[in-house]
Formats: structure tokens, sequence, C-alpha cells
């Protein structure tokens, strides 16, 4: 990334937006099992006890992370759509010929076979990158190469 406030998919950004809003939950749950300074009964109580608030201390932390990218996202704005940048829509052309449209994010999908993590190698190799642009990465068989077709918008 740029070191600066960085942009944020439609898709990234309700992710996270899932993600805190099931943090949020838990951690009310959580919360409301602490005693608070109450006496708690013999020591495995006090383990117990001592768990949950290291639980909630996890969760307070993952919630400020969350929300802090969400708040850096709005500063960054809406994302690139040339040159090619977190939440972008790409065509390449590899090196075999075969061409596919991908689109770049901070968050692996499993079920979204299109999509490129941006610090995978070849996510990586496109950052920064304009239409026409050929770009090196490792990838699996080797070092190769794939020319950058186009750059769109944001997919939905």
């Amino acid at each position: 990334m740029n070191g600066g406030p960085e942009p944020m998919s439609a898709a990234g950004r309700r992710a996270l937006e899932q993600e805190l809003a099931d943090l949020r939950t838990e951690r009310a749950t959580v919360a409301a099992t602490l005693r608070g300074g109450e006496q708690v009964g013999d020591r495995a109580d006090e383990a117990d006890e001592l768990q949950r608030g290291m639980h909630l201390d996890r969760l307070d932390t993952r919630i400020a992370e969350i929300d802090g990218r969400l708040r850096e996202a709005d500063v960054a704005g809406p994302p690139s759509t040339e040159p090619v940048g977190v939440g972008s829509t790409v065509k390449v052309r590899f090196a075999d010929g075969t061409e596919m449209t991908m689109r770049i994010s901070e968050f692996p999908d499993a079920q979204d076979p299109t999509l490129v993590t941006s610090d995978s190698p070849l996510g990586s190799a496109l950052l920064g990158r304009r239409a026409g642009e050929t770009v090196t990465y490792d990838a699996p068989g080797g070092r190769t190469t794939a020319v950058v077709v186009s750059v769109g918008g944001e997919s939905a």
C-alpha cells in the first residue's frame, strides 16, 4: 500500500461492517457475564472471570481496528479506477494469452474466484499500474508476466 489512507471496495466495507456488528453483539454478551468487581467464588470462578475479561479485551482491540480502518477508508474516498488500486476491477492478459477480469481486494473470499487480494503476488504487482503496463510476479510455476488490459471502477 502507499502508506496513506487506503480506499476500500463496497464489498470490503460490507464485510468489515458485518464483522463489526457481530463483534459488538459478542462483546455485549461477554460483558453481561462479567461481575464487575464483585467477589467471585472459588479459583475456577476467578479463572473463568479472568478469561472472559481477556476475551473482552481482544474484542475491544479488534473493534477499534475495524473502526479505524473504516474511518481511514472514509478519508481515502472511493477506490481508484486508474491506476489500479484496492477496489479496482482489472482485466489482465496472462503470458499464455488468456484474459481474466478480477477485482483487487484487501480481504480474501473463497466464494469469489475473480477476487485477488492486494497483498498476493499478482495483486501487489498490479497496484499502481495502468492499462498497457506489464507486471512481473511470482506464480506457483515460477516468475511470470501479465499485461494490464484495462482498469475499471469498483465492482459490486
